[in-house]
């Protein structure tokens, strides 16, 4: 068994020739403690995929590459570098949710669609014409930055722990000895404080906090030596006014969830572009091969008329200058078929370069020839389009760029709710709730005082006094801040809502132009079809000129000049022909892009594309030995 023929078992048995692949993930942080120490751990992300899927192996054979239109397709979803890129769109997207969801500002990450490839013949081909990326895709950002965020502060929803220790000794000088009883107060302290504090996306901010110190002195005078004081302290903020409720807390969690949305569609969009732009590239590999082989049939009839009229003018039937013409004419045919062998050769390469991930030569296929096995289907007798509103119906419920229109000025108006709450003054609840402690060893004057031996006891007499409340403190009060004039606010609110009203318009302009797409996609179809018709008319008839100046010719009565010129109006009509018939194809492809059926059509799972794994098999090679491939990658 060959190499080629050993890969194709293998992955028919596996019957997924992206088997190798994986998908794209972020891997959890790992190690030991993992429950506590994960969250301070990195996690990683695997290395980019630099190789091609075992399909392209597969399809490879005696030093041709076969494909047909259904591998083509299979090769730019697993292996096109520009969807590659997009399947990191999601991942960024769920990593900005992670980010808002602990209260940060969204990012603005990802990349915009890239075009797809463009074909050496740029007749009957769809282009961008600026050549520049397609940006319909990007989500709504907290404004626009990094850190950047209109609005009230979302403040962090992450909870956090605080452990603080402070150790002590300090030697104080003093100036009056009543007091102490010493001319230096040595003191030595350990203060402890333990902190839990969390947000709550409804303006709530709470923290409850945990304190103590130990005390030890030099000083006779002291009622408790050593001594520990402590206190269980509860402090709450509510905000009334601006930062009030999670639909102004928790916007841009609400957005970046549409932004995901928006990423998935902008994958989406990305696919359909890569996969239309390759079909373009083959259904004109296919074309150039036919156009090769018009152009070789060109030269055939050159030669032979060549050898015809050199046998004329050996016998005398025929002036000399015929011989000139007929030269001319082979020369003219062979210049003709060069053009087209390179024309295919270039295809090939730029087909090649759509189709791997390694460029053509690390892929092994610089030397490698591209046989399509399709052959471009004849047009329908009749086109079958339904009704156009049934179509513009369609286009509006299926094309990526209007729900990505529609998601983000949802997230518009998300984003303005934040900002009108701004327009509020500040208004805040507090209370404060803390709870006091106090123990320690009795000194002899300790122990003469009334009350004080209550006090005596160690670290669990402090913390029976916290939890019984013996020592109780209360607060509660309010705090009201109101900017004057608040211009600011203002300015953010009216100009977010200008905003809003633009990006309104150019959903109504998106859907307009959709209208226009599908209109333009039928006309297109039509004029392929009226095209493709009069191009064969035209070879028709120009077969029975040139058959009919051949028997006129034979007796005498037409000259070998009218014949030369028959044969290249003939080979120019067979290139026409299939010319118009390659821009039937591309104007439905386009037809396809304008409904946004392009999956569907090409029977595309979005999830297999998200994997950069698709499961249908590919289609088999012929098992033949190599032929001989003409200069331009014919057959």
């Amino acid at each position: 068994m060959t190499k080629p023929l050993l890969t194709l078992a293998i992955c028919l048995l596996f019957d997924v020739h992206g088997f190798a692949q994986s998908e794209i993930t972020v891997e959890p942080a790992t190690g030991p403690l993992g429950w506590l120490l994960n969250p301070y751990r990195p996690r990683s992300v695997p290395p980019i995929r630099v190789t091609n899927s075992s399909r392209l192996d597969s399809l490879i054979r005696a030093g041709n590459l076969y494909l047909s239109a259904p591998d083509v397709v299979a090769l730019a979803i697993e292996n096109n570098i520009d969807v590659e890129v997009q399947r990191y769109g999601p991942l960024l997207a769920k990593e900005v949710l992670r980010r808002a969801q602990a209260g940060g500002a969204l990012r603005s990450v990802g990349s915009p669609v890239a075009p797809g490839p463009q074909s050496v013949s740029l007749q009957g081909v769809s282009l961008n014409p600026s050549g520049a990326a397609i940006t319909s895709g990007t989500g709504v950002s907290s404004g626009g930055g990094i850190v950047t965020q209109l609005g009230p502060l979302i403040p962090s929803l992450d909870p956090t722990v605080l452990a603080f220790a402070n150790f002590q000794h300090a030697t104080i000088p003093q100036s009056n000895t009543i007091l102490t009883g010493t001319t230096a107060l040595i003191q030595d302290t350990r203060s402890y404080q333990y902190q839990y504090a969390q947000n709550w996306d409804f303006g709530l901010t709470a923290q409850l906090t945990y304190s103590s110190t130990h005390v030890h002195v030099n000083s006779q005078f002291f009622s408790l030596d050593p001594y520990t004081s402590g206190s269980m302290d509860l402090q709450v903020t509510q905000n009334l006014l601006q930062g009030f409720g999670s639909a102004v807390n928790g916007r841009n969690i609400r957005v970046q969830k549409n932004n995901v949305k928006v990423t998935d569609l902008q994958f989406k969009q990305q696919v359909i572009t890569t996969v239309s732009a390759a079909l373009n590239l083959y259904w004109d590999l296919v074309a150039f091969d036919e156009d090769v082989r018009a152009r070789q049939e060109e030269v055939r009839a050159a030669e032979q008329l060549l050898e015809d009229n050199k046998k004329q003018v050996q016998f005398g039937a025929m002036a000399e200058i015929e011989i000139t013409r007929a030269e001319a004419q082979l020369y003219a045919g062979r210049q003709d078929l060069t053009i087209a062998q390179t024309n295919l050769l270039q295809q090939e390469t730029v087909l090649k370069n759509a189709l791997v991930r390694t460029g053509i030569a690390q892929a092994g296929l610089a030397d490698i020839h591209v046989v399509p096995l399709d052959k471009i289907a004849a047009v329908p007798a009749t086109e079958e389009i339904r009704p156009i509103q049934d179509l513009n119906n369609q286009a509006l419920g299926g094309r990526t760029e209007i729900e990505q229109a529609r998601i983000n000025i949802e997230s518009n108006k998300l984003n303005l709710v934040g900002i009108k709450s701004s327009l509020k003054p500040t208004l805040q609840a507090f209370a404060e709730l803390t709870n006091n402690g106090l123990s320690g060893q009795l000194t002899a004057l300790g122990a003469l005082e009334a009350g004080v031996p209550y006090l005596a006891g160690g670290y669990g007499n402090l913390l029976a006094e916290i939890a019984r409340r013996n020592y109780p403190n209360y607060s509660v009060g309010f705090s009201l801040n109101i900017p004057l004039r608040n211009r600011a606010a203002q300015s953010d609110y009216v100009t977010s809502l200008l905003e809003l009203r633009q990006n309104q318009l150019n959903l109504q302009k998106d859907t307009n132009q959709v209208l226009v797409d599908v209109q333009n996609a039928v006309i297109g179809l039509q004029q392929a079809r009226a095209r493709y018709e009069a191009a064969v008319k035209s070879r028709e008839l120009q077969d029975q000129t040139l058959v009919a100046d051949q028997k006129r010719y034979s007796l005498g009565a037409a000259t070998a000049f009218q014949v030369i010129q028959d044969q290249r109006d003939l080979a120019t009509t067979q290139s026409s022909e299939v010319q118009a018939l390659a821009n039937y194809t591309h104007a439905r492809i386009a037809f396809d892009q304008a409904l946004g059926t392009t999956l569907e059509v090409n029977h595309v799972s979005i999830d297999e594309a998200l994997k950069g794994q698709i499961s249908r098999p590919s289609t088999l090679p012929p098992d033949l030995p190599q032929r001989d491939v003409p200069k331009g990658g014919g057959q």
